[in-house]
């Protein structure tokens, strides 16, 4: 086989293959037998008509078309392969000459995956946020603690934002009462920010026993969209109380005794939040830093289809949220234009950055181990509350192995440039990642500490 590369564009090459017929033979054999399968011929069981019988009947044309439909991807693979280069698309193939006994030629257009050069990354000056941890950091999760342990007490007064109330819920049209649009006992905090429009600047200044009319688009249901009289009815008033800050209120939060034990044990629990914060921060920066120095060309294919997997997301989620479009985007503070401008965005540096990982991940030699592997299934199980052999099965009958394998080797290199750059948080100080690293995941006796993944610095210590 003699393989032929054009490059169309930076991000598109045509392939001119050329095979002797010769090596066909497993393929042309391939073809006869499936076609013996599906004719019928009088004298002959199925799958048993011989070969001379075949093209007597029905002529060379089918054989060969069987065998090239057989050999022909098969052969591009191998091109590829040969070729060195990285489609990212399916290509668009035509068979070009066939010389019956001589050679079959066919071409292959694709995009590929464009090169570039890395620039040197060694050095590269970020800067993440301080990890110191000031008072008003643990006061913050106090307050945050409280929230968890408030009590909602009734109260003789009208609804003040940050209220809760239980209400019933009903609309009409034209005076005609929406039986889907009905809705009783239900709890509300006032200020909540509801998605049907009205809703909060209703409730605030009612009293239970109260009930008041006003007119809002509905969000959800047949009628998503039109406009329609709400009545909604205030059954009762509470408002949030929070316990008070002691040691009592560290007893019941917490395994300590007083509230300083408790506020020690938060402290700590903010710093490793803060430094492992500024190991991802590193990461990020630094992958920023070197795309900012790289002008990748992007392949069209490639991009609108990543462009295209967001859009579907996003219907997906419409669909699921029970929403209106007009609501949903509402609810989300934003427009449809705004959000397909986001996708192109997000779109094309997702895919610079894969580019530019996957580079780091060939010029560094990085793998993948089956225990690292295992880890990953491990740790994806538990965020998703399935056993992990369950999700392993899942995996290898999808063929996603592959696509976990890609994301644990393009962690690796971002810990790479994280690892490789200059880091200084905002005080100016010099930040050591490996001090970190130790500090996160203590390394056994006369081993080195190791890196965490992202997946394991963005897990958060129990409370």
């Amino acid at each position: 086989m003699k393989t032929a590369v054009e490059e169309l564009t930076p991000t598109r090459v045509k392939l001119t293959v050329e095979v002797p017929f010769e090596e066909l033979g497993e393929s042309m054999k391939a073809a006869y037998k499936k076609v013996a399968q599906q004719v019928r011929v009088p004298g002959f069981r199925p799958g048993k008509v011989p070969a001379r019988i075949i093209e007597q009947r029905f002529g060379r044309a089918v054989v060969l078309e069987e065998t090239l439909n057989d050999a022909v991807p098969k052969l591009y693979g191998q091109a590829v392969d040969e070729s060195d280069i990285f489609p990212v698309s399916q290509p668009d193939i035509e068979v070009t000459k066939i010389e019956d006994g001589q050679q079959v030629e066919f071409t292959a257009e694709v995009d590929i995956r464009p090169n570039f050069d890395l620039p040197d990354y060694q050095g590269i000056e970020v800067t993440v946020s301080t990890a110191e941890v000031s008072d008003a950091d643990i006061d913050a999760q106090l307050d945050s603690l409280r929230q968890r342990f408030a009590t909602l007490t009734g109260v003789e007064r009208p609804a003040r934002k940050g209220d809760y109330v239980v209400m019933d819920l009903a609309a009409s049209i034209d005076g005609k009462n929406i039986e889907e649009q009905q809705a009783s006992e239900v709890s509300y905090e006032v200020g909540a920010g509801s998605v049907l429009q009205g809703l909060d600047a209703a409730l605030e200044g009612m009293s239970a026993g109260e009930e008041k009319v006003f007119t809002s688009e509905l969000v959800g249901g047949q009628n998503a969209g039109e406009e329609a009289q709400i009545t909604v009815s205030v059954k009762s008033v509470k408002e949030k109380v929070l316990p008070e800050l002691d040691d009592d209120f560290a007893q019941l939060a917490s395994e300590f005794d007083t509230l300083e034990e408790l506020r020690e044990s938060l402290r700590g629990q903010v710093r490793r939040n803060k430094i492992v914060q500024q190991v991802m921060e590193a990461r990020d920066k630094a992958l920023d830093a070197l795309l900012e120095q790289i002008d990748i060309p992007l392949p069209d294919s490639a991009l609108k289809t990543e462009i295209d997997a967001r859009k579907h997301n996003l219907e997906h989620q419409i669909a699921d949220s029970g929403l209106s479009r007009d609501a949903f985007f509402r609810l989300y503070q934003t427009t449809e234009e705004e959000r397909f401008q986001e996708f192109e965005q997000t779109a094309a540096k997702a895919l610079k950055t894969g580019f530019v990982l996957d580079k780091i991940v060939k010029q560094e030699d990085l793998g993948v181990s089956e225990q690292e592997l295992t880890n990953f299934v491990v740790r994806r199980a538990m965020e998703l509350g399935v056993a992990p052999n369950t999700l392993a099965q899942h995996l290898a009958d999808n063929d996603q192995l592959t696509l976990a394998m890609v994301e644990i080797v393009r962690d690796k290199a971002k810990t790479v440039l994280g690892d490789a750059a200059k880091v200084v948080d905002e005080n100016g100080n010099e930040v050591d990642l490996k001090a970190i690293y130790a500090e996160i995941n203590p390394p056994a006796e006369g081993e080195s500490a190791e890196a965490p993944s992202e997946e394991q610095a963005t897990d958060k210590p129990a409370e």
